[in-house]
Formats: C-alpha cells, sequence, structure tokens
C-alpha cells in the first residue's frame, strides 16, 4: 500500500495531538459463528485501566482529546488482543472508532498499520465500527472514510443499527461491510411479531446488498433460535460469553460445545 510521505502533515489532528492525562485497556467480547461454532470477531471494548466501566473512561474525552483517544484505542485495542492470543485464532479484530475524530483515513491509519505491524497483526484481520447513534458532522466525510478502509482491505460495520438518528437512510448512504443489529430490535423478538417482521426485513435486504448481519445483546436461547431461523448467522450477546478484561472469553453455544481460549 503506497502512502504519501507528507499525509501526516494534511492531518491537523496529527500535528495538534494532545496527550491523554488518564488510562485505559481493553475488554473482550466475542462474536460467535452459530454455523462453525468459531468465534467469528472480538470486538475491544474501552474499559478504565481498572477494569472501570466505558462510561468512566467516555466521560473524559473532550473535543480537545478526541483525536488522541480514537488513536490509543486502536492501539491497545490491537496489543492487548494479540497480548490475549488472538494470533492463535481464526478470528477477526473489531475496534470501535470515532468518525468525527478521522480528518484523512489515510494519514490517521498510520499509527494503527505501524502497531499491527509491530505485532504481527494481519490488516485483513480488522474491523472498523461505528455507532450510528454517534451525530454526524458530515456524512459525507464518514463515507468517504468507509470507502478508504474498504479499499486498504479493512472490514467495516455499523453498530446499534435501528437504534440512532438516520437508521435506513444512512445504511442507504453509508453501505458498510456488517450490520449489527440494535438490542432493542433483539429483545424479545421471539415473541415480539413486529420486531420478527423488522428484523426479517433488514436481513432480507442485507442478503440483497451483500451485508453481514450480526445480532448483537442476545440474551436468551429462545431469542438465538428465533434469529437464526430468521437466517442470522453471527451472534454476540451475554447468552454466549459477557466481556473479560483484557481476555478473550471463551463461550458457549446453547445445544453446543463450549470454545475454550488459551
Amino acid at each position: 500500500m503506497r502512502m504519501s510521505s507528507d499525509s501526516s502533515m494534511k492531518c491537523p489532528g496529527c500535528r495538534d495531538n494532545a496527550a491523554l492525562d488518564f488510562d485505559f485497556s481493553m475488554a473482550f467480547q466475542p462474536i460467535v459463528d452459530i454455523q462453525t461454532g468459531l468465534p467469528f470477531a472480538y470486538e475491544a471494548l474501552v474499559r478504565g485501566a481498572d477494569g472501570a466501566s466505558a462510561s468512566v473512561v467516555l466521560d473524559q474525552v473532550t473535543d480537545t482529546n478526541r483525536y488522541a483517544f480514537d488513536q490509543q484505542c486502536r492501539v491497545k485495542a490491537i496489543e492487548a488482543a494479540c497480548m490475549a492470543g488472538i494470533l492463535d485464532t481464526p478470528a477477526k479484530l473489531s475496534i470501535n472508532f470515532l468518525p468525527n475524530a478521522v480528518y484523512s483515513p489515510v494519514a490517521c491509519i498510520q499509527l494503527t498499520l505501524k502497531t499491527a505491524k509491530a505485532v504481527g497483526f494481519p490488516t485483513d484481520r480488522l474491523i472498523f465500527e461505528f455507532t450510528e447513534n454517534e451525530k454526524m458532522l458530515d456524512p459525507a466525510h464518514v463515507a468517504s472514510i468507509i470507502q478508504s478502509y474498504r479499499q486498504m482491505g479493512f472490514g467495516t460495520a455499523l453498530d446499534d443499527f435501528g437504534a440512532g438518528h438516520a437508521g435506513l437512510s444512512l445504511l442507504a448512504r453509508l453501505q458498510t461491510d456488517i450490520i449489527k443489529l440494535d438490542m432493542e430490535l433483539i429483545r424479545d423478538v421471539d415473541a415480539s411479531l413486529p420486531r420478527r417482521m423488522i428484523v426479517e426485513g433488514v436481513v432480507r435486504m442485507c442478503a440483497v446488498l451483500g451485508i453481514d448481519v450480526i445480532a448483537e445483546g442476545v440474551e436468551t436461547a429462545s431469542e438465538l433460535e428465533t434469529l437464526k431461523a430468521i437466517g442470522i448467522r453471527y451472534f454476540q450477546g451475554f447468552l454466549l460469553a459477557r466481556p473479560e478484561y483484557e481476555r478473550l472469553p471463551g463461550f458457549v453455544i446453547p445445544g453446543g460445545a463450549a470454545q475454550r481460549v488459551a
């Protein structure tokens, strides 16, 4: 991949990067491929340095340090996942990013690429996900980030689909490789005809568009079986495994064998 030698000079975040005055780390939660019984990916979830909740960390993120935080999230996710043993699995690594902190997709990815190279993590196993709930200052810029990441060989995911500001209109503009159905659509889907109809419609639409669907926030075996019958292959939620601090947790598929990570 060829990069312009002065690409970082075009990015104000790279020039004016503010140091963080707080520390944090990552927990990991598996996204399970129900067909193979293997981890499709592990999502890196920000936590305080002592394992404190994400809100403790996110409350310290400001407009001034947003760029530095986004950059360090990528670094810590890759380093911590490798320390936890992800290279011994076939799984991808899903990293949350802040679109409003990406000034230039090419310039702002340099530290990520450097970190992946240093620890030997294949960049084609990286997924970058962003939430529909984040207010986008410039949707056209976000679309360019998604396109650039795809050209670089990364996966992209739209998180919390169905819970945010734009819904289907956002998906029409930003066609990511993956969408993650918000847990509010998942909750009690086995007992709710409207939820099932909505999920079925989204799954059919994504099949035509070539977009994979992940059901997140799955908590009961009935939810999982209903969603599996609808055609969803990838699952994430407490039913399978809870996040674990700086570890890749094993997971249990109802009716199947437990999977352990060394």
